[in-house]
């Protein structure tokens, strides 16, 4: 996400962070192509004016004239304003004093909404909250099989009845059931409508009524790019949401959507999509974004991942087998697996510093079926093999490479890499430093 326009800013304030004098016309010229840059990135055009209005203003003034670096300072200034028009800081889902918290879902045919119940109902059950989701889709059979499906997966109960049955009664019994059986959050699963079909918006405005939500949140997809900000703020001055989730972040590399949408409808962005599995929704936090943006990085939200995923007991262990030079193959398979558990490796990447901008141009180096490969020939190997490398002759190459369907060439390399890394741990230890070896089928 945000790809292009992440290259397109980088290249343009890097023409300015060197420069120990910035004149008014240097500011100008770099805002013309900030403009250009942000207007091809699907930023609305209002938007784009005001923004580029605004850090103009601020960059004129004294806050850059009396800076020491002058082409630092406008980097600033344009993070602390990508920051404002996303919203400043992140926004929570505000829970209801007395449960169950009804939460409503709304938005086009095609956006993500029941795949998203069901990624913020397994967030809601994370944190320790008995959430239940409800299909009031009722117009497309196969969207209750859908939704039920979804909840069997991740534990979830999901209240349907069948196609045909009316969305607002189905609601009622929703609510009243979540009542009965004390589940604390209900997640209302609408059908898709167009925001100009009268008739489908009033339904809206009747679950509304029926169910009281403490909050409505909009599902939609980013790649509708300027259409979602229009679709939004049909919707908002409709319902009178309360923010927005947006879904196909991942497929997006203009982003211009989530740079406008709060802006135009005066209402946050609270969660955005960032792949298909159930468990891709991140918190949206304007600050980390604009960061990620401007090639910065996200640290925190790596760190928090890395908390997410990573076993601290494991961790331990881990540690004193590096220290003990007993790393062996099936660590490095747990590693892997652990690495996986935090989402999309070109996710994380793209929150180091630095890195992210590299990202789109190396494509190769960003290849998870290496990993895959990898996992597959250690998979193949047999548990003596995995902890004794030293015992994997010609012979075991052959018959660890047939069964991992790789070649004996790729099981070679991949010992040449476990020992680098070996060695590099060595290094480590005695504080001589090392660089990250790169797996490479190629």
């Amino acid at each position: 996400m945000f790809e292009s326009l992440s290259e397109k800013l980088g290249s343009i304030l890097k023409k300015l962070k060197g420069r120990g004098l910035l004149k008014e016309e240097d500011i100008a010229a770099a805002l013309k192509e900030v403009k250009i840059a942000l207007l091809e990135a699907d930023v609305n055009f209002k938007v784009v004016k005001d923004f580029t209005e605004k850090v103009r203003t601020r960059a004129i003034g004294k806050e850059v004239i009396e800076s020491i670096a002058p082409g630092q300072q406008v980097v600033k200034i344009v993070h602390d304003e990508l920051c404002i028009l996303m919203g400043k800081s992140h926004s929570k889902i505000h829970l209801a004093p007395n449960p169950p918290t009804i939460l409503m879902l709304v938005g086009l045919h095609g956006s993500g909404k029941t795949t998203t119940a069901a990624k913020l109902a397994k967030g809601f059950k994370k944190d320790g909250r008995r959430p239940m989701l409800a299909a009031l889709d009722t117009a497309r059979p196969a969207a209750i099989e859908q939704l039920i499906s979804l909840g069997s997966q991740i534990n979830i109960p999901v209240y349907g009845t069948k196609a045909g049955d009316n969305p607002v009664k189905v609601c009622a019994e929703a609510v009243k059931k979540a009542n009965a059986e004390g589940w604390d959050v209900v997640i209302l699963d609408t059908a898709g409508r167009l925001h100009i079909d009268e008739e489908l918006m009033k339904e809206l405005d009747e679950i509304k009524s029926t169910a009281e939500p403490k909050e409505i949140l909009l599902v939609a997809d980013a790649m509708t790019g300027q259409d979602a900000v229009n679709i939004a703020k049909s919707f908002n001055d409709r319902l009178d949401i309360s923010g927005v989730i947006l879904t196909k972040m991942d497929g997006d590399a203009r982003g211009g959507a989530a740079l406008s949408m709060v802006s135009v409808t005066g209402k946050p962005i609270k969660f955005i999509g960032v792949g298909e599995k159930i468990d891709l929704l991140e918190p949206f936090h304007p600050e980390r974004m604009a960061s990620r943006i401007l090639g910065m990085g996200d640290i925190v939200s790596l760190v928090e991942k890395a908390q997410e995923a990573v076993d601290t007991e494991e961790a331990l262990k881990l540690q004193k087998k590096f220290r003990e030079d007993r790393f062996s193959f099936e660590d490095l398979r747990d590693q892997i697996k652990q690495l996986k558990k935090m989402g999309p490796l070109e996710n994380l990447l793209g929150m180091i510093p630095g890195l992210g901008k590299h990202i789109s141009r190396n494509a190769g180096a960003v290849n998870e079926r290496e990993f895959v490969k990898i996992e597959a020939i250690i998979n193949s190997m047999t548990k003596q093999e995995r902890v004794n490398y030293a015992i994997i002759n010609g012979s075991r190459k052959k018959r660890i490479a047939s069964g991992s369907g790789t070649t004996v060439p790729d099981v070679n390399r991949l010992i040449k890499q476990y020992l680098e890394m070996k060695k590099m741990l060595k290094m480590f230890k005695s504080g001589k430093g090392f660089r990250l070896p790169q797996f490479n089928f190629k």
